[in-house]
């Protein structure tokens, strides 16, 4: 299974929702955009984010690996 990050979705969502600029959104990591996205879930809505299960994490480290260095 391939999955594709959905980057015009993501930007919609950081500059839309989060007020964030696109700059702020590029230069943004994958960890930052989601801790962001989760914390405004958590004030809005009460949702509280689960930590990822040790086997969801590491299909996301099989499905998405690190560059070589």
């Amino acid at each position: 299974m391939s999955a594709e990050i959905d980057w015009r979705r993501h930007a919609e969502v950081a500059t839309g929702i989060l007020g964030w600029t696109p700059e702020a959104f590029w230069s943004a990591t994958p960890a930052e955009f989601w801790t962001a996205w989760h914390g405004w879930r958590s004030r809005f809505f009460g949702e509280t984010p689960q930590p990822l299960a040790r086997a969801d994490l590491t299909q996301l480290m099989t499905q998405f690996p690190d560059p070589p260095s």
